[in-house]
């Protein structure tokens, strides 16, 4: 083997690891501007390389977005884990909510994994399971406290969260960053016990006005552009 041949090898593994690293960065970006849909030809043009380049790396797309949102996902169930330890389990778990809720006004990609359902992609199968037993426990202890109502499911509130957070991005594109918080705070109300409860404090943020809530339901629309794109009728 010529010395050339052996100093090869070295060099193909580094551009491999530095190939990666970009189609990595490129596909954060690319996913949290524009969800998991995003054609898979953008991401690798922004990270400068070949489609066969990402698909030598990335098979199929549920491996690259489970190698993007990895560490991002272990961050929610730690959120989980501190939120299980606190003292009081209604403090806990709008902590917790809170945390979860920044993470999807802020990531079209981590929103889209949060409150929907990816087949193939392992962490967030793990994390899907750690958040439903993170809102079990803590419901189950509200409820020994008297803070929330004792007709309330894990499912009820699985639900309505999803819901609620499939909503966020186009709330917070249409107003402001933590526009989420008011919506929220209601739908916390709504579980709350009564008359054992302490009463609600006020609701965080301004209201939506009439135009607000006409932006929001375009942003929900199925003709929402993309981040930097225009409408297809204009």
């Amino acid at each position: 083997m010529t010395v050339g041949a052996r100093e090869g090898a070295p060099r193909q593994r580094r551009d491999a690891r530095r190939n990666r690293e970009l189609l990595l960065e490129a596909a954060h970006e690319v996913f949290t501007e524009q969800g998991l849909d995003a054609p898979l030809d953008v991401i690798a043009r922004r990270a400068g390389v070949g489609n066969a380049t990402l698909y030598r790396h990335f098979p199929t797309r549920t491996a690259l977005v489970d190698a993007v949102f990895r560490d991002s996902l272990t961050g929610t169930m730690e959120a989980g884990e501190r939120a299980r330890k606190a003292p009081d389990a209604w403090a806990g778990l709008t902590a917790y909510l809170d945390v979860v809720f920044t993470a999807l006004a802020a990531d079209r990609g981590s929103n889209d994994l949060m409150t929907t359902h990816l087949r193939g992609v392992d962490s967030l199968e793990a994390v899907h399971e750690h958040n439903r037993r993170t809102v079990d426990a803590l419901l189950v202890r509200c409820r020994d406290e008297g803070t929330v109502r004792a007709d309330v499911t894990t499912e009820d509130v699985l639900f309505g969260l999803a819901a609620l957070g499939r909503a966020v991005p186009a709330l917070t594109a249409a107003t402001t960053p933590d526009a989420w918080r008011r919506p929220l705070a209601l739908f916390l109300g709504g579980l709350r016990a009564a008359p054992a409860a302490p009463a609600a404090p006020s609701l965080p943020a301004p209201a939506l006005t009439a135009a607000d809530l006409g932006e929001v339901l375009r942003e929900l629309g199925p003709h929402r552009t993309r981040a930097g794109g225009r409408d297809p009728g204009v």
